[in-house]
């Protein structure tokens, strides 16, 4: 039978495994919406010069990816009383996996990089949300 302190240790050691891989989830799109902001969509993986348009809107867009990676890591300062917070960011990132399906079905396969994003999204994340909610109690 293991003793209480042992068990205290390993949820401990649990809750800071956690934490760390939620920081390196946040430095993805930290750092992807950035290179997207500034170096536009002819630098994303198999990406090309387009139009104005795209391209303005490309980049308005990665600003709130690139926020939701900073939002994130905010979350991480107070996990209890964020945790609802870290949740919606998860949610919201996994379901974008949905709209990736939906270029799928109509433009066909993406450059592999976004292929394995799909992974992450539809697959890594909810296990990440599963993983936060068994963890993560959070404040009233």
């Amino acid at each position: 039978m293991t003793s209480r302190r042992e068990r205290r240790r390993r949820q401990a050691g649990e809750r800071s495994t956690l934490l760390t891989a939620l920081a390196v989830l946040g430095a993805i799109p930290v750092a992807t919406g950035a290179l997207g902001m500034f170096g536009g969509p002819e630098r994303a993986p198999g990406g090309a010069e387009t139009t104005a348009s795209v391209d303005s809107e490309y980049r308005f867009v990665n600003v709130f990816w690139a926020a939701a990676g900073g939002v994130l890591w905010w979350t991480l300062r107070a996990p209890e009383q964020r945790a609802q917070i870290t949740r919606f960011v998860l949610s919201l990132a996994a379901l974008g996996g949905l709209p990736r399906l939906l270029s799928i079905s109509r433009r066909g396969l993406p450059h592999p990089v976004f292929q394995a994003t799909l992974v992450l999204e539809l697959v890594v994340l909810p296990f990440v949300l599963a993983w936060h909610r068994r963890v993560i109690t959070p404040a009233d």
